[in-house]
Parts: structure tokens; sequence; C-alpha cells
């Protein structure tokens, strides 16, 4: 037989556990077959009276040296080639891939491929496009390539709340998988966890000069404690006087920074490597969160409380941790925390972020103007929000109200940015801005 190792041969004078690395690398790419007991040459050599011990290794390294099973795939077997007795190990594509050494684990020194005639050690890319190939576009549901993982933040945090986080919780939730391997989930919630959110503090409202930065990493569970307090201490309070009353306001409903906080948190895309960035500025903070809105839903439908979690094992914990509600009410409680206000939220969405702007409120307090929308204004924001888009006239008769007076409300309410017009001169009208 005048055979030559190819990418899908493979010959080995004589058994040995390196094997094992060869029916990985076949198991990963496109199948292949293993020769024990032919050399380099193609030359077959006897394997002698042992043969049935070495059949037995080699059937017990398929089972046991390697991760997940690929026994189904990989078949064993005694055979005569140029009469002398060998082995030969069949190993088919798997559908479980990344196939890896149970003791060097699920990265590049423990997953092999095949190229041309040699079995090599996969990259971490190829190694994350397998993971994604077979389990799917589900980050969170991902095996994780760090099986070293370490969760005493996320204890105590479950701990707080009088919960348990074993290892049949870890299950339950999804962290561990059914080959007992730690998912993506459970890296996020990890002292490994490579994600960061990044805080930067600005002088004025441009990004001309910082003030102070700081970067946030470990457990999603402890930067968001850690978040959340930084963004507070910046978070000033602004007294007035009413009579003998001292009335103090934050510049930032404190709802609004949590709710949008745990959005960026729960809702971003997680197999992109950048961090969630936070910009505070003197008249606004901005959270810019990666990976916009889930295919299919709108802005307009979560602005009314519809909700798709691109992670549903990772909100489910914060549901279960009492962070956040089970129905989509994050956005909904930023819009009703600014309720009354003159300046409102703004929510922003592309193709592959998502912004939500929180305004100060105390921005014009400071300038001697009040925050209070008129009663008018009110009116006029909810017959829009209950029958849609108005012109000055509906406005007129809606308040009884005269020609210029409309004009000015009207004019208000745009350059508070919660309005816009359309429309020809002859026919303007107005509608809620986005």
């Amino acid at each position: 037989m005048s055979q030559l190792e190819n990418a899908n041969i493979e010959f080995k004078r004589e058994y040995s556990t390196d094997i094992r690395k060869e029916v990985v690398a076949f198991a990963n790419s496109n199948g292949g077959t293993i020769y024990i007991g032919v050399d380099d040459s193609g030359a077959s050599v006897d394997l002698g009276d042992d043969i049935d011990q070495i059949l037995l290794q080699a059937v017990n390294m398929v089972h046991n040296a390697i991760k997940p099973d690929v026994s189904m795939f990989a078949k064993c077997a005694t055979a005569i080639r140029d009469g002398k007795n060998i082995i030969i190990i069949e190993v088919m594509r798997g559908t479980n891939r990344p196939y890896y050494i149970a003791d060097k684990g699920l990265k590049p020194s423990g997953v092999y491929v095949r190229s041309g005639s040699a079995s090599i050690p996969a990259s971490s890319d190829a190694i994350r496009a397998m993971i994604k190939e077979t389990d799917g576009d589900r980050f969170e549901r991902g095996r994780s390539l760090n099986q070293e993982l370490t969760f005493n933040a996320s204890r105590e945090e479950f701990e707080k709340r009088n919960l348990a986080l074993t290892d049949t919780q870890l299950r339950t939730l999804g962290m561990i998988n059914e080959d007992g391997l730690y998912t993506n989930l459970a890296l996020l919630l990890s002292e490994q966890c490579q994600h960061t959110t990044k805080v930067a503090i600005f002088q004025g409202n441009t990004k001309s000069v910082f003030k102070d930065r700081r970067e946030f990493g470990g457990s999603l569970l402890k930067q968001l404690v850690s978040v959340y307090d930084y963004i507070d201490n910046f978070n000033k309070t602004y007294a007035t006087v009413e009579g003998l009353l001292r009335i103090d306001k934050r510049d930032y409903p404190e709802v609004a920074i949590r709710e949008a906080l745990l959005n960026a948190m729960v809702h971003r895309e997680y197999s992109f490597s950048g961090s969630t960035l936070i910009s505070i500025f003197d008249n606004r903070i901005e959270m810019v969160t990666l990976g916009g809105l889930i295919p299919g839903l709108s802005l307009e439908a979560i602005k009314i409380g519809a909700s798709q979690s691109r992670n549903e094992h990772l909100a489910s914990i914060f549901y279960r941790l009492r962070l956040i509600e089970a129905y989509g009410t994050g956005i909904g409680k930023i819009i009703e925390s600014y309720s009354g206000q003159l300046v409102q939220p703004e929510f922003i969405a592309t193709d592959g972020a998502f912004s939500v702007v929180l305004p100060n409120l105390n921005e014009h307090n400071t300038k001697g103007q009040s925050d209070e929308l008129p009663a008018n204004a009110q009116k006029v924001l909810t017959h829009m929000r209950d029958h849609g888009d108005v012109s000055r006239k509906d406005v007129e008769k809606l308040l009884d109200i005269k020609q210029t007076a409309s004009g000015n409300l009207l004019r208000e309410l745009e350059k508070a940015n919660m309005i816009e017009q359309f429309g020809n001169s002859k026919n303007i009208m107005y509608r809620l801005k986005n």
C-alpha cells in the first residue's frame, strides 16, 4: 500500500498518548484515519502480541481523554495491512465541536485542527468560531474559553439576598452546561470577566477636557454596584427654598441612573469585546452599549414596554436577585422619572449600539429657570401621546387659547426637544420626538 500522510491520514509507528491530539484534530476538521503500526514512510510495522492491549488503550483514550464525548464519531479496530497486525482509528467530523484534550482544557493547547498532514493548535478565534457554530449565536449559552473561573463577588451578592450559588445552582442558572463546562454566562459573572465598563467625567458639555476617568472590571454584579456608586458621587444635589421649605433635587433621578445602568448590563451584546461607555457632562449623562436593538424590536415598541432580552439567562439571574422586574419596565421607569420636567431622556438606537441620554434636571435651576413643565404643555403632550400629531389650531381648540399663545407654546416644546415640526408651510403639523 503506497499511501502517504495527508489532511485525512496520519501514521503512528506505535501507540502513545499523543495520538489523542490527532483524534481531536480530525474530529474538529473533516475527519480522517489514524494507522497505529505504520511508520512515516508508510511501511507497516507489526504490533505483535500486545495488539489487544493497545486496542484497549486506544478505546479508553477515545472515551476518557477527550471532551466532549467523541466516542460516537471514532471507531477503533484491529486490521491486517501488508500482512501485519495494525490498529485503525477512523474519526468522523464531530457535531459538538470544538473537541479538546480533557487535561489541557478548552484553549489552544488543548484544541487541535488539521492543517495539511499536521495537527496544529487552533487559534482562539478558530475556537470561538467553532463554539458559535455549535452553540448558536446566543453568547451566554456558549462554552467559555476560560474554564478556571471564580465567583466570589457573585456569591456575595447572592448571599445578601439569602440565596445560594452552589454547583447545583450554577447548572440550574445555565452557568454550567450539560457537559459540566462553564458557559459564557458564568464568565460574565466571574472575576475573570473580560468585559468592562468605562466611565469618563468631562468638563463642560463636550469631550474636550477630562476631569476623571475609571474602568471597572470583574463580575458584572460587582461592576453594577461599583459603577452606580461612582456615578452617584457626581450626582449633585441642588437646593431651593419655597416659603419655609427647603427642597433638595438631585441632578439626575436615582431611578433613571439605576434603570439605564441595568439596561446597559443586561441587554448589551457580549460577543463584542468593546466596553460599555458612560460619559458624564455638566448637562447630561450618556450611556452607550454595544449591540443595538434586537431585530424586529423598534424603539417605539420598547418605549411602550415591549421587551425581548438578548441575554435571557442573565436577565433571569438579575430578576432572581430582585434587580430587575420580569417585564420590560426599565425604559418606562426612566421616562416616568422625568415626568413633568421640561427636559426629557433621549433614546438612540443604531445598527450596532444603543444609547440612553439623561439630561441634568438642575441645569435650568442654576440659570434661574424652572424645570417644571407648564400645565398647558403637559396637556398638549398627553393629548399627542393619546391621539397623535396635532396642528396649531388643534392646540388652540384643546387649550382654548389664541393663535399667538399656541404658537409660543409649541415653539417652547420644540426648543425643549420634545416635539418636532413637519409638513409644508400651508399644513404645518407637530409630532412627539423620539
